[in-house]
């Protein structure tokens, strides 16, 4: 395992996500300033990306085959997203994705330069806190099925803002997680395939850190 190895994984994964986005923004039909249908694909690339993501923890060897299935996946749901955010907030589209490159290039820096270490005791808490907002999505996403979920998610409320800051937040700290785990595995000399599995640890965090800021941005607007 090299850092340009997976420098170079991760920008094959990126590539892919984006070339899907594409498909998925122009499925979305928008016209006269209105989304009036979300492509079906969309939401079955999030099923599939879930599927991979799920078989990937189990067997991180397979992630030379289906990292790049995952990225295909989530950027047909991106794509289909960011244009139905688009539809209604111009430009926001842009602010976001400015917005998480610029939150991946400071944490990348602070990593670099040692500013912002990793601990035993930080990678607890950012695991914790990240699993545990995995399982309340997870249960708000139940909860919408029946009609119900809560309000703040979505919510332009001054506790709704702050949630959305906080997961943002936790975004950002997962990065230099990964950032960590492919230092650590260069210098552990992992086998050559952890390359694909610690690109795919990257693109699900940026993934998650622009749906985060997209989301955060909206609720300003709505302000």
């Amino acid at each position: 395992m090299t850092i340009g190895g997976t420098v170079s994984a991760t920008a094959v994964l990126f590539v892919l996500l984006l070339a899907a986005s594409v498909v998925g923004w122009f499925g979305v039909k928008a016209p006269e300033g209105e989304v009036y249908s979300f492509p079906g694909f969309a939401i079955a690339g999030v099923l599939v990306g879930l599927v991979c993501a799920i078989a990937m923890s189990f067997r991180p060897q397979w992630a030379r085959v289906l990292g790049p299935v995952y990225a295909v996946a989530e950027g047909l749901f991106i794509g289909a997203v960011s244009r139905a955010y688009e539809t209604y907030y111009d430009g926001i589209v842009v602010q976001a994705a400015g917005a998480t490159i610029a939150v991946f290039a400071v944490m990348l820096g602070l990593h670099v330069f040692r500013i912002l270490k990793v601990t035993d005791r930080m990678r607890r808490i950012v695991v914790s806190a990240t699993l545990g907002i995995a399982v309340f999505y997870g249960i708000s996403l139940l909860m919408s099925l029946f009609g119900a979920s809560p309000l703040f998610i979505s919510s332009a409320s001054p506790f709704g803002i702050f949630f959305s800051f906080l997961v943002a937040g936790l975004a950002a700290f997962n990065l230099s997680l990964d950032f960590d785990f492919i230092e650590r595995g260069v210098e552990q000399r992992l086998p050559r395939s952890v390359e694909w599995f610690a690109a795919f640890g990257v693109l699900v965090t940026v993934v998650w850190l622009y749906l985060e800021i997209l989301r955060l941005l909206a609720k300003l607007r709505d302000r």
